[in-house]
């Protein structure tokens, strides 16, 4: 049974950190691709960020890039998203989400998701 878990979300000031983790079961984690997508109130999910799982490439959002900072540790079967200078806009919940190969952009390419993990940044 495949299984993404988001961990780590939580409420911060502007400009604080954050890392959240996303820990994946049932699949070959090391072939797959792992990419984190944000969906805050009445907007659209966005993509974030995304790393390869075989070179651990890596793809961020224009929004992000600088920021934020992907990982992964291959032998615990998990990614991490460092969040740093977080903005109010920051604010949203935060999935994980993993695609043979990547890193994608697109969320059509991911075939699992996880459940979200809320991150809100106080102004």
């Amino acid at each position: 049974q495949v299984q993404l878990v988001e961990s780590g979300g939580g409420l911060v000031q502007a400009g604080g950190s954050l890392r959240l983790s996303c820990a994946a079961s049932g699949f070959t984690f090391s072939v797959y691709g792992t990419g984190w997508f944000r969906q805050a109130p009445g907007k659209e999910r966005e993509f974030v960020a995304a790393i390869r799982g075989s070179n651990s490439n890596t793809l961020y959002a224009d929004s992000v890039k600088g920021r934020f900072t992907l990982s992964r540790d291959n032998a615990k079967n998990t990614v991490y998203l460092q969040m740093d200078s977080l903005k109010s806009e920051d604010t949203a919940v935060y999935y994980c989400a993993a695609s043979y190969l990547g890193p994608y952009s697109s969320s059509s390419r991911y075939s699992w998701w996880g459940q979200g993990t809320q991150v809100t940044v106080s102004s």
